[in-house]
């Protein structure tokens, strides 16, 4: 699974990569697919790593937004 995590400010998404980081979770700081919307303009990409373990790990700075990437350019929002 790929997921793309959106918040509603860089200050967020900052923090949430110190958070993944932390917690050894590999991610990627994207440009907020066009096909999305958000306020910040960055997001940030998580492949292969289940829900349950990003979500613990943000606990503390939750997304805005969570969508599973089903195909280029395709997206499904979980929340």
């Amino acid at each position: 699974m790929v997921y793309i995590l959106i918040f509603n400010s860089v200050h967020k998404v900052m923090k949430s990569e110190k958070i993944l980081k932390s917690a050894s979770i590999p991610f990627k700081t994207i440009p907020v697919p066009r096909k999305l919307s958000s306020d910040c303009g960055l997001a940030i990409k998580i492949s292969d790593v289940k829900l349950d373990n990003i979500i613990n790990a943000l606990s503390q700075e939750l997304p805005e937004e969570i969508y599973i990437e089903e195909e280029k350019d395709t997206f499904r929002r979980i929340n």
